[in-house]
């Protein structure tokens, strides 16, 4: 329990498991490949290093909160012993600066990220699911307004599910300063071409123009930026979207050409997108997921922190102009 597990290389094996999950001795054999594939323990972080993480905790919220009552019926409702587990994952996962996604308020992340450690951001618009931010206290950082044209249902009626908006946050480690967006988009659109008749391909697609001129944004100032979250999609090199960011910028999407470990092996939809200075910081095969347990009774979450580590270099490293 609580191992850091190294993403494996896409291999027959998961596409197999996909069309055809494996049973009896062929699961077990199955299994033990995918283990040797993919097990790695992380090592020990230097003080440059900075080790970024995207976790969406699946309807975390605080019961004390107002905004509990306008939940779904349907949501997990978790026990003291559940809340106790997921902060013991977030206890090990030893993350510098950690992606929140399906977060009801500051109160409710500080059960797993306590303040006495972190400090907590968290998106300012009115939904019950918010982006937030957990950072190492130690570690300088400024709130940029939201990116509220992710909610592509903005000018809908009050009455309507609106979707949530980007965590716009910026970061000062090792005299660098690296610009981090959170996000959560539109699900129901995982592999679609986007011009597919579903309406959340229409959305999702809107979302990524949005992203689009945040990226523009970043480039034009010449900023290290990340963006980070759950996606909804199996983002890879060649995805229609994702080209529509590499068209405005080089980008570096980590999880590329790699599948998770999380629930037995699939493709990710949890990414991290690295640009400007910030894709020549990454550690070499730093990315890493932490698998939860899936015991009987037990309400974590439907998704596993997915984490890659940074090496700042310090300013006066850089070369001068």
């Amino acid at each position: 329990m609580n191992k850091h597990v190294k993403a494996c290389p896409l291999k027959p094996l998961l596409h197999r498991w996909k069309k055809k999950p494996p049973k009896g001795p062929s699961f077990f054999f199955s299994a033990l490949v995918l283990a040797a594939c993919c097990l790695s323990f992380t090592s020990a972080t230097a003080a440059d290093i900075l080790k970024l993480s995207t976790w969406n905790l699946d309807w975390l919220l605080d019961p004390a909160h107002p905004g509990y009552a306008q939940a779904p019926p349907d949501i997990p409702h978790r026990t003291s012993a559940d809340i106790s587990s997921l902060a013991s994952y977030a206890a090990h996962l030893h993350g510098d600066i950690v992606a929140l996604q399906e977060i009801e308020s500051p109160a409710s992340a500080g059960q797993l990220f306590p303040f006495a450690r972190y400090h907590l951001a968290i998106s300012q618009d009115h939904v019950v699911q918010h982006t937030a931010l957990a950072v190492r206290a130690d570690i300088p950082f400024e709130q940029n307004p939201d990116v509220t044209a992710l909610d592509a249902y903005a000018t809908a009626p009050a009455s309507h599910h609106h979707l949530r908006s980007g965590l716009d946050i910026t970061v000062h480690q090792n005299g660098q300063a690296l610009r981090i967006l959170v996000v959560h988009l539109k699900a129901g659109c995982p592999d679609n071409l986007p011009h597919a008749s579903r309406p959340a391909c229409a959305t999702l697609w809107q979302q990524f123009a949005a992203l689009d001129d945040w990226v523009a944004d970043r480039t034009q100032h010449h900023e290290a930026f990340t963006i980070m979250g759950d996606f909804n999609r199996h983002l890879t090199v060649h995805d229609p979207l994702f080209l529509t960011l590499l068209r405005i910028a080089p980008l570096d999407l980590v999880t590329a050409g790699m599948a998770s470990p999380c629930q037995g092996g699939s493709y990710f939809i949890d990414h991290i997108i690295l640009g400007g200075a910030a894709r020549a910081w990454k550690a070499p095969n730093s990315l890493r997921v932490i698998p939860l347990a899936e015991e009987t009774g037990q309400n974590l979450s439907d998704h596993c922190p997915v984490s890659i580590s940074l090496h700042l270099p310090s300013a006066n490293q850089l070369p001068q102009p």
